[in-house]
């Protein structure tokens, strides 16, 4: 079992592997290690303890050390609380917004974790059975492409039993996390129950929904070109033209319904699913004129004459934009002024120095694809990420200030991050903001 037999590593390749200590991924990083002189491979592994049991916190340790014994770069973060949010979406996204953050920091070409056929199976059958569309439904891809770098999963061809007789063969130790046995998940319960029976029927059946995957991944990306022709079509000022929209076919009609709620929820789109859009569907061909239907996270479906929108109830003090000279009172009721001094030096306080950034400051809601250079981190980072990372709720998130300069750099998120542009107290600066 060889890794480069299922992925083309290049010489200097620099890597960051998601390793959480179980048998898959410490067989990834063995198998990494197995080839690491042959390309010269630069390996980091990154490390999230979830907190939820108490053997993480030993098997961070053991990681640690593993990693130093085997010249392995080591980085982890410890997620101290959770928020409300389903608990297994919001873990993800605290992980992955970890690793793009180690990615950027050693300039690393792939993010690989350790998902196998076995992984790639749970995710298809749970999706039918939640309901998706025709992309949700292939699982997850090999390799993704990402800014900068890839996700690469070089397992997928492989079964979690296939791993284990690996480890076992390689004396590669690993643990084994208890909360994997409890039938409290919904991911648990198709991987005692389920898989068992399918691979009765067929010891390869993993095999069968890569090539599952992989066939309704291509019909996915032609539908993918349809849907955008349509998009343009049929939406007007990010709302739909009911018109137009009813005279697409009835598949691309969910397609675009989806691509809608994909960009207003983004990382909650997990919320929606095929009942919400069959509720959109009977709300946009009823003969009613002006009516609503309620959709997770306080979201409005709204129809009015020839348009369908989304809307919060928080829209109705969202979407501003603010010039900024010495004082504003925000719409969330906080306020942002200039001091002439403090001692202060959280994220409640930006000083800046006016030669490094074009005045005046601007202070507005967030928008798709705001991005801030962060302090000490090399390289950008998504602000919806960071909302995600700070749990801020998804009806906070729209009213947020986002501190900009004249040409659109993010400068400051209030309270909860600083750029580049931030200077320490014993720097040169002019401007100190205060956020209250």
């Amino acid at each position: 079992m060889k890794i480069d037999d299922n992925f083309t590593f290049n010489m200097n390749d620099k890597i960051v592997v998601g390793c959480s200590t179980g048998p898959d991924s410490m067989a990834l990083v063995d198998m990494l290690l197995k080839i690491r002189d042959k390309y010269n491979l630069y390996i980091i592994v990154a490390h999230v303890n979830h907190n939820v049991r108490i053997e993480s916190y030993d098997e961070a340790v053991f990681l640690k050390e593993y990693c130093l014994e085997n010249n392995i770069v080591f980085e982890s973060m410890v997620i101290e609380e959770y928020g409300d949010d389903n608990f297994h979406n919001e873990a993800r996204n605290i992980r992955y917004n970890f690793f793009e953050d180690v990615v950027h920091k050693y300039k690393a070409n792939y993010l690989m974790t350790a998902h196998h056929g076995d992984d790639l199976m749970e995710t298809i059958l749970m999706r039918m059975v939640r309901g998706s569309n025709l992309n949700g439904y292939s699982g997850f891809k090999q390799v993704v492409e990402m800014e900068g770098y890839k996700i690469v999963r070089p397992l997928i061809n492989y079964t979690k039993k296939e791993l284990e007789e690996y480890d076992q063969a390689n004396n590669v130790k690993y643990y084994v996390d208890s909360s994997n046995s409890k039938d409290t998940y919904t991911r648990n319960r198709y991987r005692k129950y389920v898989l068992p029976f399918l691979k009765q029927e067929d010891k390869d059946v993993h095999l069968k929904f890569i090539k599952f995957s992989r066939t309704l991944e291509e019909a996915s990306s032609f539908i993918d070109k349809v849907t955008e022709k349509a998009i343009k079509r049929v939406f007007d000022n990010n709302r739909i033209l009911i018109d137009k929209f009813l005279l697409e076919d009835e598949f691309i009609q969910k397609e675009l319904l989806y691509s809608f709620l994909s960009e207003f929820y983004q990382d909650d789109l997990i919320l929606v699913c095929d009942r919400h859009i069959d509720l959109i569907l009977s709300l946009i061909n009823s003969k009613k004129v002006n009516s609503f239907v309620n959709l997770p996270n306080d979201v409005i479906a709204r129809k009015e004459y020839n348009y369908f929108e989304l809307k919060r109830e928080i829209d109705a003090i969202s979407g501003y934009e603010i010039e900024f000279n010495d004082y504003v009172l925000l719409p969330n009721n906080h306020s942002i002024k200039k001091i002439d001094s403090t001692d202060n030096n959280s994220n409640y306080i930006c000083r800046l120095n006016s030669n490094d950034i074009c005045l005046p400051l601007i202070i507005r809601s967030r928008r798709i694809g705001d991005k801030i250079m962060v302090k000490g981190l090399n390289g950008t980072k998504k602000v919806k990420d960071i909302f995600i990372d700070k749990k801020i709720s998804i009806i906070e998130r729209d009213s947020w200030p986002i501190v900009l300069d004249s040409k659109g750099q993010v400068v400051w998120i209030p309270g909860l991050k600083k750029s580049k542009f931030d200077k320490k107290k014993t720097d040169t600066y002019d401007i100190i903001l205060e956020y209250s």
